[in-house]
């Protein structure tokens, strides 16, 4: 286990961690160390993933393209598809 990595300051040996600490042995814990890395390193991607997908779903729809045009010779507002301006009959081209 990464916890119980231990540098012991001390002139005896201890085999874990908790002896260590219940002889009172001063100790550099690089284990406990390296185990809060880890943790803090996957909490974070996990966070990351999270606030990257609230933000797809945050993003707003593509605009629609005009549902309208205007007729050439009356100017008025006619539908895209149309071939006749419904106002002044005219034939329209259509591109």
């Amino acid at each position: 286990m990464v916890g119980d990595r231990l540098i012991n300051l001390a002139g005896t040996a201890y085999a874990t961690l908790a002896e260590a600490k219940a002889a009172g042995a001063p100790t550099i814990n690089y284990g406990v160390f390296l185990n809060t890395v880890i943790d803090f390193v996957i909490i974070a991607f996990v966070i990351f993933l999270i606030i990257r997908q609230v933000n797809r779903m945050q993003q707003p729809a593509p605009e629609a393209g005009p549902s309208t045009k205007e007729c050439v010779y009356c100017l008025s507002a006619i539908p895209i598809k149309a071939a006749r301006c419904a106002h002044c009959a005219s034939e329209l081209r259509t591109t």
